[in-house]
């Protein structure tokens, strides 16, 4: 059993950068929900959302002028369709999840790895490997246990199909930026800052049509600006880097799936921070999305999972 936890720790230590990175993405968005809710007491869903991505523009605006005067940034204009699906994609997740329950809303939104395996297909003419498959499964099954609990039902209401539309274009948004990013002349972080940009630009028009300028009020709460700092610095800020990142290195699946490990971090989050609990069936659903994520972070693109499969007899009989 010892030669059997070493092989395995060896193994870990060898994970990818960039497969390191999603993953510390996956945490942080599984411990943003709660802190949403709390933000969200302050003030309204399209004033946060401005806020969040004017400052997270703000902040990145240096790098991107010095990558402009650099002259590494002549294909610029390609950030923005990706920055517009990223704003549909966060007034349908925030919509969706207003309207239905966590659980559920967990789940639909996981069903964006299978999602974005089929927009691999059509729109980038790239077939996945049949072990990225395998694992894209068993992480949605790992999520549809981990969100499970007695007597719960997926009864689909209006929230629950926006949550579903989110779903599709996040699979939309990491098949589309592999494509027209591409061979083009622009940095990971102007293509982060425009669609930051586009995402800010398009939530404050909204807030002007949706209110009265004299009900514009920004929170003045200290405990507001502490989750907005969190917020702005993991959850969008290094989290979109990352996307954009690793988008350009491997495919759109894979970082669909490792980012889809997302509610397990959730889920241990709340029992650590929240002193919650969870089923057997839940940590079955934690184990299966585990499995799934270590595997498919320890193998190189377009390796079969026969080798993975075989470290554990071949440590076995090493003892």
């Amino acid at each position: 059993m010892t030669t059997v936890v070493s092989a395995l720790n060896k193994k870990l230590l060898k994970i990818p950068l960039t497969e390191v990175m999603l993953l510390m993405v996956a945490i942080f968005w599984g411990t943003s929900y709660g802190l949403t809710k709390d933000a969200l007491i302050y003030t309204s869903v399209l004033l946060f959302i401005s806020i969040r991505f004017s400052i997270t523009f703000l902040c990145m605006l240096p790098v991107i002028i010095r990558d402009f005067r650099c002259g590494l940034n002549d294909d610029w204009k390609v950030a923005i369709p990706t920055g517009t699906v990223l704003s549909a994609i966060f007034f349908c997740e925030v919509y969706g999840v207003f309207h239905t329950s966590a659980s559920n809303a967990a789940f639909l939104i996981s069903l964006s790895v299978i999602l974005t395996a089929f927009a691999e297909l059509i729109i980038n003419k790239r077939r996945i490997t049949n072990a990225l498959l395998v694992m894209t499964l068993v992480s949605v099954l790992g999520v549809l246990l981990l969100t499970s609990s007695e007597g719960s039902t997926l009864d689909l209401n209006k929230g629950d199909y926006f949550i579903l539309m989110a779903a599709l274009l996040r699979a939309l948004m990491v098949t589309l930026t592999k494509r027209i990013v591409e061979g083009k002349a622009i940095t990971t972080s102007t293509l982060t800052a425009i669609q930051s940009l586009v995402v800010a630009t398009v939530s404050i028009l909204l807030v002007f049509i949706s209110r009265p300028f004299s009900d514009f009020a920004i929170p003045t709460s200290l405990s507001f600006w502490l989750i907005m700092a969190y917020l702005v610095v993991f959850c969008t800020l290094f989290a979109f880097y990352v996307q954009n990142y690793a988008v350009r290195k491997t495919s759109p699946t894979r970082v669909s799936l490792l980012m889809g490990s997302e509610p397990l971090f959730g889920a241990i989050f709340a029992v650590i921070w929240l002193n919650e609990s969870l089923s057997a069936v839940q940590m079955i659903g934690g184990g299966l999305i585990l499995v799934s994520v270590v595997i498919t972070s320890l193998k190189k693109e377009g390796e079969t999972v026969n080798h993975i499969k075989s470290t554990i007899p071949a440590a076995v009989n090493a003892k």
